[in-house]
């Protein structure tokens, strides 16, 4: 059992959007790892971090991320932060990881000031910055297969890892 793909990237490289469109295009069902943590939690992921702190909201991903590789045919999307957790990149060794890489100026754009992603408050540009430096290697370090998002709309992002899937 296993997921079709996983696709890793930092905050606005655009794994939810490209997971489903690969999904749809593939027949198969779309899951996204934050989406399972905030069904379980009941509550959105900015408000995990607040009462409970970002340690807790790391224990309900990893959980939800163990789970969500025990499923089967499904396109998966983790969020940005998935990669930090080394038991998390372990267990990504054994399948078909894509890294949605993207820059800090497309990123920037696509994020903007959202108050939904607890970790960019304050200065977006220079905390997105941070965070993509600090994670890059890590999302290298799980990816079969890298694929730049700037410029390019989510049908030909979608084109090019569906080529390098077959």
């Amino acid at each position: 059992m296993s997921p079709v793909v996983v696709l890793v990237g930092p905050p606005g490289s655009g794994k939810s959007t490209i997971a489903a469109l690969l999904a749809k295009r593939l027949g198969v069902p779309h899951r996204d790892t934050d989406t399972d943590i905030e069904a379980g939690a009941g509550k959105p992921i900015s408000d995990i971090f607040v009462d409970e702190g970002e340690p807790h909201f790391r224990e309900l991903e990893r959980a939800a991320i163990a789970a969500a590789l025990q499923g089967d045919g499904e396109v998966l999307s983790l969020g940005g932060g998935a990669i930090l957790d080394a038991g998390t990149r372990a267990d990504l060794a054994g399948h078909t990881v894509v890294f949605l890489d993207v820059s800090l100026a497309e990123a920037s754009k696509r994020v903007g000031l959202s108050v939904a992603r607890p970790l960019l408050l304050g200065n977006v540009r220079t905390q997105l910055r941070n965070l993509m430096e600090a994670r890059r290697p890590l999302y290298g370090e799980v990816a079969k297969q890298t694929v730049l998002t700037d410029g390019k709309t989510p049908d030909q992002i979608a084109d090019e890892i569906l080529e390098q899937l077959s």
